[in-house]
């Protein structure tokens, strides 16, 4: 089997690059398809050249991102090489691991009917004296400074405290 991982936005195709990178994940680079996770919500071309080399008939499509509402289109020529498509979900948006990292849950569930998870992310979420700017430069420092076991603890805690809907699987079960 082959993995496609589509990250939904840069941010999370940044979370799972560091997870690959130090090894975290119940797959390496060596089981991707292209050898790397892609940002994309749909197939892209790069994605369809890397079908189209791949031989197999035993993909399996991770599509991570925060509520991933939108149907994946997998064109007819496409059908046959792919075994399923799973979703795994950051609910409502990916700053909640920085919420939860941060130990400000109970906090954000407070102003929650207020704020998105972005909005109290900013004013709430600090690295070295800079606030949360929603860049994926702001997440590799961050998690960098406190460590990648944070970043997987923070994964851990997330499925602890949310609850999904059928057919939507929590990045922990990605984790080794």
């Amino acid at each position: 089997m082959k993995a496609l991982i589509m990250c939904e936005g840069p941010n999370e195709l940044a979370v799972i690059q560091m997870l690959l990178d130090n090894e975290r994940l119940i797959f390496s680079e060596d089981d991707l398809l292209g050898l790397r996770p892609y940002y994309a919500k749909q197939l892209n071309s790069a994605i369809k050249t890397e079908l189209n080399i791949y031989p197999g008939s035993d993909v399996c499509i991770f599509r991570i991102g925060d509520t991933l509402t939108d149907e994946l289109k997998i064109p007819s020529d496409y059908k046959g090489k792919i075994e399923r498509v799973e979703r795994y979900c950051t609910k409502p948006e990916l700053e909640i691991l920085l919420i939860i990292s941060e130990d400000i849950w109970d906090e954000y569930n407070k102003d929650k009917s207020k704020l998105k998870p972005k909005e109290f992310a900013k004013m709430n979420v600090k690295c070295d004296r800079k606030r949360y700017d929603n860049s994926t430069k702001f997440y590799e420092e961050y998690f960098k400074k406190y460590g990648y076991d944070k970043l997987v603890w923070t994964i851990e805690e997330y499925k602890r405290l949310k609850k999904h809907k059928k057919g939507e699987h929590f990045l922990a079960e990605l984790l080794k």
